[in-house]
């Protein structure tokens, strides 16, 4: 069932024109609790747009030929997430953030490949080679696994780890650490995982 460019495309690159659907819609209230909806009821809501301006988190804009290119990747990561028992569209949100699809990528803090993983993740996990895609989703796959089994199954929590380190998540009080990047890291990958489960799989 391959996973169709046209509609990833406009995932990444259109969310934030007229008419994207669905829209997901954010604010961060005075607790430090950040609430979603796609049917805003107040005037503190701003949606959450992914535009062409954006950049990775490994600090690079967008690459439409990396993106195009994408559905190679597909037996990679279901095969991934069957294994780490996480889902698919998970896998490809954080890929989408992290790297933007770019198998080379490389962070100023020194996280690698697809999931941009740090050297110490690449190496609990058995990592020889971090630029190889199928060992470097692999060994994401698992870690995100572990981090939802460490949070309750949050998934907010364990993206918040993922960014910022299970440390930062457990000195904030089992809460997302309030880091500026973290805090505009998590909302953006759970609106590109939110469309991408909503999109039926053509077969």
């Amino acid at each position: 069932m391959p996973f169709k460019f046209s509609f990833f495309f406009a995932v990444l690159l259109a969310a934030s024109a007229a008419g994207a659907n669905p829209k997901i819609y954010t604010y961060l209230d005075a607790d430090g609790v950040r609430h979603y909806t796609d049917v805003p009821d107040n005037s503190r809501y701003r949606l959450l747009a992914l535009s062409p301006q954006d950049r990775t988190e490994s600090g690079e804009r967008y690459d439409p030929m990396l993106l195009a290119r994408a559905t190679q990747y597909d037996s990679i990561i279901e095969k991934a997430a069957v294994s780490a028992s996480v889902e698919p569209n998970l896998l490809r949100a954080v890929i989408v953030v992290e790297s933007g699809f770019n198998s080379r990528a490389v962070s100023k803090r020194g996280a690698v490949g697809l999931m941009q993983l740090m050297p110490a993740t690449a190496t609990r996990f058995g990592v020889s080679n971090p630029y190889d895609p199928r060992e470097n989703v692999h060994a994401g796959a698992r870690y995100l696994k572990f981090l939802m089994d460490r949070f309750g199954q949050n998934i907010r929590l364990a993206l918040a780890a993922y960014n910022a380190g299970e440390e930062a998540v457990e000195r904030n009080g089992g809460q997302i650490p309030p880091f500026t990047e973290t805090m505009a890291y998590v909302p953006r990958v759970l609106k590109i995982y939110q469309m991408l489960a909503a999109q039926p799989r053509s077969t």
